[in-house]
C-alpha cells in the first residue's frame, strides 16, 4: 500500500478497512513481499537468505520463513547500537531510520530503541484515522462538540550519531500529521497544541484540564492515552481547582504558567472573565453540602460527555474501578486501538463493549504478523511465564495471521519495514472471533511482567536483580537477612505505586533490629535499580509514586504458601512464592502481618 492509499478518512476508511479484512490473507502476503524486495539486501537479512536479488517472490517468502530465525531485542540491538553510533540504516532497512522510539519494555536497565522510518508515521496516520469512523457508528453527534483528550510529550534523548531518541506518541505529538492536521470535525480538541507540546508536565496538565473546564458545556468526550494519566488527571484537579476558578473568574492565566507559548495560547483561550462559569465549578468540586463526594465529578463537570476513552485493558484493567467510580458508572470505557513501539497493531471494531472483553481487529497492511501457539481450546499453558523467552525458536512453529484459531492463544511476533523482523513483541493474545478473514484477538498480558502502573512494566528479573543488589549492600552488613519478598502495583492511591512486602531477620541476636532509616535507603536503593523507564516515571513524569517497603512479621511468607497450598491443592514442594500477588486473599493476610512501612525518601536518578 503506497502513501497516498494511506491518507483514508471517513466513509472511504471503513471501506478501506472491509478491503483490507476481507483479503487479509492476500494482504498480508503482499505486505512480507513488499518489507523483504526493499530490506532483502541489509546486512541483516544477507546474513541468513544470501544473494536474493535474482529469485521469485514465492522462493523469497519461503527462504524468509524457513532460514530467519525468531528474535529478541537482544539479538537485534547490536544492529541498532550500531546505527545509533553513526552507522547506516541499510544495516536493517533499506530506507533512511529517522528516529528511534523509546520502547516502554526495558533492557539491561536502558530503554528499547525501535527503529522507525518516515512511511511509519503514515501506516500510525491511518489507523488513527479509523477510529472516528468506527466510532461514529456507534455514537451519534460527534462532530458537535469538542474532545478533551489529555496529551503528554515525554522528555527526548539524542542518539551518539544525533538521532532522536523518543517515544512513539512524542514522535506522532511533534510531527507534521499531528501538528499540520487539516481541521476535522470529529477531532476538535479542547486542549491548544502549544499546551500538549509543552514539555513541562504540570504547565501541560494545568493548561489542558482549564481549556476542558472553559468548554465543559460542549465536551462529549474525556480521555487520555492510559487510564492511568486520566487518572492523574483528576488528582491534579482536586489539588488546583481553586486555582483554576481563580483564572476563569478574573480571566487572566497564573503567573505559574511560564512557557510562552502555552501563556499565548491559553490567554487567548481565556479571553475575559467569567465569574458565572467559576461558581459552577466551585459549587461542583468543593466538597459540601451540595457535592458530598467526587463521585461521578466527571459526569457534573462535564456533563454532555458520551464516553471515556483510554487503554483500559493489560495492566490499565485495574484502573477501571476508579473511573467507574469518578464517572459515577455513567460512562461507557472505550479503548480504541492496539499499538506499540515497535508497530501498530490494530483497531476496535466494537469500542463500546465491557474493558473486560474487549478485541482487536489487527489490520493486516500494518506489517507482517506471525505467532507463537501458548494454548488450545481456551487453556493458556500457564507455566509460559516460566519458559525462557530468549531461546530460540525454529521458524516452523510459526502461524500466519489467518491461520491463527478460535479460543487459542498466542505470543505476537512482527516483521516491519523499518527492520525488525520476526521480532518476538511479548504479548500474550487470544483470539476471540473474526472480521471477515482478520482475527480478533484479546489482550491477556505480557509475558514475563509482575508490576506496571503507568508505561513502566517491570519483569521478575529486573525487580530480583534490584532487591537482590539493595540488601546486599543495606541489609547483610548490618547482620540482617531477607528471608523473602512479594510485591504488588498499589492503585489505591494517585499516582499508584510499587509495594514491597520483606519478611526480615537479624542474624546476629546481639545487632539492634534494622531501623527505619536504613529501610527507606533499600527504597531507594531498588528503584535505582529497577529500568530507565520506571525511573522516568517517577522522576520526570511523576506518574508512578514512590515506592513502598512494608516489613512483615516472622512467619507471614509461611502463612502465605499455606494460604495458596489450601486454595490450590499445589504440595509445598510444588510452591513458589509469587513475586507479585494479585489475590485479595493473600494481600489481606500480608496487610494483616505488617508492622512498619516506609518510603522512598526522594526520586531515583534519571537523566533524560
Amino acid at each position: 500500500m503506497d502513501g497516498k492509499k494511506l491518507e483514508y478518512k471517513g466513509a472511504d476508511a471503513l471501506k478501506e478497512l472491509e478491503r483490507l479484512t476481507t483479503k487479509a490473507g492476500e494482504v498480508q502476503q503482499e505486505i512480507l513481499i513488499k518489507i523483504l524486495s526493499q530490506n532483502r539486501e541489509t546486512e541483516y537479512l544477507n546474513k541468513y537468505m544470501g544473494d536474493s536479488s535474482l529469485i521469485s517472490s514465492k522462493i523469497l517468502v519461503s527462504q524468509f520463513k524457513n532460514r530467519v530465525p525468531v528474535i529478541t531485542y537482544k539479538d537485534i540491538r547490536p544492529y541498532i547500537i550500531r546505527i545509533a553510533n553513526g552507522e547506516d540504516s541499510s544495516l536493517i532497512t533499506s530506507r533512511p531510520i529517522t528516529e528511534m522510539l523509546c520502547s516502554s519494555g526495558t533492557s539491561a536497565g536502558e530503554p528499547k530503541l525501535m527503529p522507525s522510518i518516515a512511511e511509519d508515521l503514515d501506516r500510525r496516520t491511518f489507523l488513527y484515522n479509523l477510529i472516528m469512523p468506527i466510532m461514529n457508528q456507534h455514537v451519534a453527534g460527534l462532530s458537535e462538540g469538542k474532545a478533551m483528550y489529555l496529551y503528554f510529550i515525554k522528555a527526548e534523548m539524542s542518539t551518539p550519531c544525533g538521532l532522536p531518541a523518543r517515544t512513539v506518541l512524542t514522535s506522532y505529538y511533534k510531527s507534521t500529521h499531528f501538528k499540520h492536521r487539516p481541521h476535522d470535525p470529529f477531532n476538535d480538541f479542547t486542549s491548544p497544541d502549544a499546551a500538549i507540546l509543552c514539555s513541562d508536565s504540570d504547565q501541560s496538565m494545568y493548561c489542558q484540564l482549564l481549556a476542558g473546564l472553559i468548554h465543559r458545556r460542549r465536551v462529549l468526550r474525556l480521555g487520555a492515552v492510559f487510564a492511568s494519566a486520566l487518572l492523574r488527571a483528576i488528582s491534579f484537579l482536586e489539588r488546583h481547582w481553586r486555582d483554576l476558578c481563580r483564572d476563569i473568574r478574573a480571566g487572566k492565566l497564573d503567573d505559574r504558567i511560564t512557557d510562552p507559548a502555552c501563556r499565548s495560547a491559553m490567554s487567548d483561550l481565556i479571553g475575559r472573565p467569567d465569574p458565572d462559569l467559576a461558581g459552577q465549578i466551585e459549587e461542583i468540586c468543593g466538597v459540601g453540602k451540595t457535592t458530598p463526594s467526587w463521585k461521578g465529578i466527571l459526569c457534573r463537570l462535564w456533563p454532555n460527555v458520551k464516553y471515556i476513552e483510554a487503554v483500559v485493558t493489560g495492566s490499565m484493567s485495574q484502573y477501571v474501578p476508579a473511573l467507574r467510580y469518578y464517572s459515577d458508572g455513567k460512562l461507557p470505557l472505550v479503548c480504541t486501538m492496539y499499538a506499540s513501539s515497535e508497530c501498530y497493531f490494530g483497531v476496535n471494531m466494537k469500542p463500546l463493549s465491557d474493558p473486560s472483553e474487549v478485541s482487536f481487529t489487527l489490520l493486516p497492511n500494518m506489517g507482517f504478523f506471525e505467532f507463537i501457539l501458548l494454548g488450545e481450546n481456551g487453556s493458556l499453558l500457564m507455566d509460559f511465564e516460566e519458559d525462557d523467552e530468549e531461546e530460540a525458536l525454529p521458524p516452523t512453529v510459526l502461524v500466519d495471521l489467518v491461520h491463527v484459531k478460535l479460543g487459542c492463544y498466542y505470543e505476537l511476533v512482527v516483521t516491519t519495514f523499518s527492520g525488525l523482523n520476526r521480532y518476538r513483541i511479548g504479548d500474550v493474545l487470544q483470539v476471540t472471533g473474526f472480521h471477515n478473514a482478520a482475527p480478533q484477538f484479546r489482550f491477556i498480558c505480557r509475558r514475563n511482567v509482575v508490576l506496571s502502573i503507568d508505561n513502566d512494566k517491570t519483569n521478575e528479573e529486573d525487580l530480583h536483580r534490584s532487591i537482590t543488589a539493595a540488601t546486599k549492600s543495606l541489609l547483610e552488613p548490618r547482620h540482617a537477612l531477607l528471608v523473602e519478598y512479594t510485591s504488588y502495583a498499589d492503585t489505591s492511591t494517585i499516582p499508584g505505586h510499587y509495594v514491597i512486602y520483606w519478611e526480615i531477620k537479624n542474624t546476629n541476636a546481639t545487632q539492634p533490629p534494622i531501623s527505619g532509616e536504613v529501610v527507606s535507603e533499600c527504597c531507594i536503593a531498588v528503584e535505582e535499580g529497577l529500568d530507565y523507564v520506571y525511573r522516568r516515571c517517577r522522576t520526570n513524569d511523576k506518574s508512578v509514586g514512590p515506592l513502598e517497603i512494608r516489613v512483615v512479621k516472622s512467619g507471614t511468607f509461611e502463612k502465605l504458601m499455606d494460604l495458596f497450598i489450601a486454595q490450590g491443592g499445589a504440595s509445598i514442594n510444588q510452591y513458589k512464592t509469587p513475586r507479585c500477588v494479585k489475590s485479595k486473599a493473600g494481600l489481606k493476610l500480608l496487610n494483616a502481618n505488617v508492622s512498619e512501612c516506609y518510603f522512598s525518601p526522594r526520586d531515583p536518578a534519571w537523566i533524560a
